[in-house]
């Protein structure tokens, strides 16, 4: 993680000293992508109920994904490996969703004719 420090030693002048810390300089430190984080912010801000649309659709999957794996990690190495595992857990998810939508007879009926 690539941390940028900053530290002044003009702080012991500054107006709101009292409010921040007793030592003779300040430092601050930020994260390499800390700007990100802060516009992801400012964009749940503006939309407070987007994490509850999340929550609904999107954590529901992953903790699927995570209950046929165990409740554990994955367990393959490597990105491109961990990378095609994910890939076999969404993969099976969505066949078990049509399943569930469509029925078995007509799922199997729609490959046939897809040609799979």
């Amino acid at each position: 993680m690539q941390l940028h420090r900053y530290w002044s030693s003009a702080y012991s002048q500054c107006k709101i000293k009292s409010q921040c810390t007793p030592s003779g300089e300040r430092r601050i430190s930020r994260w390499k992508h800390e700007s990100v984080l802060e516009a992801v912010q400012r964009r749940l801000d503006k939309t407070p109920d987007a994490m509850t649309v999340r929550r609904r659709t999107v954590e529901h999957v992953f903790g699927t994904f995570k209950h046929w794996m165990g409740y554990t990690h994955f367990l393959t190495r490597r990105l491109p490996n961990v990378g095609t595992e994910m890939s076999l857990n969404v993969l099976a998810y969505n066949l078990m969703r049509v399943l569930r939508i469509l029925g078995f007879r007509k799922t199997m009926k729609e490959m046939l004719l897809a040609g799979a």
